[in-house]
């Protein structure tokens, strides 16, 4: 009994030491220890040691058992901090590994999608690409822009203000004044990026992205507006789209106006618009907003309004986007969804 007792000491030990892994460990142990193990085979034994000799060779049972447990506990920690070390060290993937293709390439975000035809777009019309920081100073904000001081954008619950005369930026248009410093007219100048408002529902979100652009040189005229605007049109749409300007208010242009076009799903071959949930039933589409930049703009931005006149415009990618691929609501372009992203 005690030399199988000591058999087994010096053959656990080895076994222990050379196992690599958790798995391997666990299979050693329950050799030793388990239902069908060596313990069990040498307890077999018990029955041919003299009474009197029973409680020595129990006791020196228990303490063999002591010892395995603590030498296989010792061993797995010694393994998962190896395992732990060595993924530490080791590259973040591995080199070796066939290319998961049934994922899938990835592709841009819709709203990156939209945002790189709408630049291209408007490149192809003669506009350069500029972009400006997102945490912005209120005067490029609102005072260069001619918002009133008491204007309900300049609102605590409309803004995220970072401190004082320091925000988000609420539109893009903040690049507009940054330009009119750097450099003089002739200009024409297209902007995209994040913006941040306080409103959450189903077609706004406190954060959401635009795109503002600007014509400004001598001479320029509304009509030279409504060109652009309905080049703009054709190009995202197709040509033979209707276009109509109605008067609007925004504190930056004078005169302001809101731009729409037939409503691109409903519209039938012979010109007709069928109305759909899309446009209300209406036939039109609410597509920007645009208008000639106020004299105010031109006097706070150190430009003449007397010699320089020129219009300005934006929208929404996101609502662009909305209506280009039939998303009904807008938390589903920021909710990362590999599901819903899949589809573009």
């Amino acid at each position: 009994m005690e030399e199988g007792l000591s058999a087994l000491g010096t053959r656990y030990r080895d076994a222990f030491a050379a196992a690599t892994n958790e798995q391997a460990l666990r299979l050693e142990h329950a050799r030793v220890l388990g239902k069908k193990g060596e313990l069990t085979a040498v307890l077999a034994l018990m029955r041919h040691v003299p009474g009197d000799q029973k409680a020595t060779v129990g006791s020196r049972v228990n303490s063999f058992k002591e010892e395995v447990e603590a030498a296989f506990e010792a061993r797995l920690k010694a393994i998962a901090r190896a395992t732990r070390e060595a993924e530490l060290r080791g590259l973040p993937y591995d080199l070796s590994l066939p290319g998961r293709l049934e994922l899938g390439r990835g592709h841009f975000h819709p709203i990156a999608q939209v945002r790189d035809e709408l630049l291209a777009i408007f490149r192809d019309l003669g506009f350069v690409a500029e972009a400006g920081p997102e945490i912005e100073l209120e005067e490029n904000n609102f005072t260069k822009l001619a918002f009133p001081p008491d204007h309900p954008a300049t609102d605590m619950q409309d803004s995220f203000w970072l401190g004082p005369g320091l925000l988000l930026r609420t539109h893009t248009t903040t690049v507009q004044p940054r330009e009119f410093l750097l450099r003089k007219p002739p200009l024409a100048v297209v902007m995209a990026g994040s913006v941040y408002r306080r409103d959450d529902d189903v077609t706004h979100s406190p954060m959401f992205h635009q795109i503002d652009g600007f014509l400004v040189d001598e001479k320029v005229s509304f009509a030279e507006l409504q060109g652009v605007i309905t080049a703009f049109i054709e190009r995202l749409y197709g040509p033979g789209l209707p276009v109509r300007f109605r008067p609007s208010y925004f504190p930056f242009v004078e005169p302001g106006a809101e731009v729409d076009c037939g409503c691109v799903f409903c519209r039938q071959a012979d010109g007709t618009y069928a109305g759909c949930r899309v446009c209300k039933h209406t036939g039109w589409l609410e597509v920007l907003g645009c208008g000639m930049i106020h004299p105010d703009v031109f006097r706070q931005c150190g430009l003449d309004p007397e010699r320089y006149s020129g219009f300005a415009f934006g929208m929404g990618l996101d609502r662009l986007a909305m209506l280009r691929y039939g998303i009904p609501n807008i938390r589903l372009l920021f909710e990362s969804d590999p599901r819903f992203l899949s589809q573009f």
